[in-house]
């Protein structure tokens, strides 16, 4: 039953996660946490906790709780584990800060733009 798709691979991951928080009881920010736990044990790279920085910010998550959360794997995962999520989570927020400066020095650009026309 396959689709045609310009993004098949992207398409996957989204019904997959949309199916995974329609069968979960956990409330976002642990749903979260939880997430960014699995992805420091498999030693996820930083686009992988990258699509978890807009709903960590909405769960009002702190850097202290995800900071917490590594320390508490640490014993499980191993140093080399959470050290290099702590780097990857570090390049995501900067990756995801960029692209957030980017947006609203755009967004100046058109307001100035559109008042310079008026």
């Amino acid at each position: 039953m396959a689709t045609t798709s310009d993004t098949p691979v992207l398409d996957t991951l989204a019904a997959m996660t949309v199916d995974s928080l329609e069968r979960c009881g956990l409330d976002e920010g642990t749903l979260i946490l939880t997430r960014i736990a699995a992805l420091a044990a498999m030693d996820a790279p930083a686009i992988s906790y990258l699509a978890h920085v807009d709903p960590a910010l909405k769960a009002n998550l702190t850097a202290e709780q995800l900071q917490d959360v590594l320390v508490a794997i640490a014993p499980v995962v191993g140093t080399a584990r959470v050290m290099s999520a702590a780097g990857h989570i570090t390049k995501a927020l900067g990756f995801a800060v960029a692209v957030a400066e980017t947006e609203a020095e755009a967004m100046a650009e058109a307001e100035a733009q559109s008042r310079s026309k008026a």
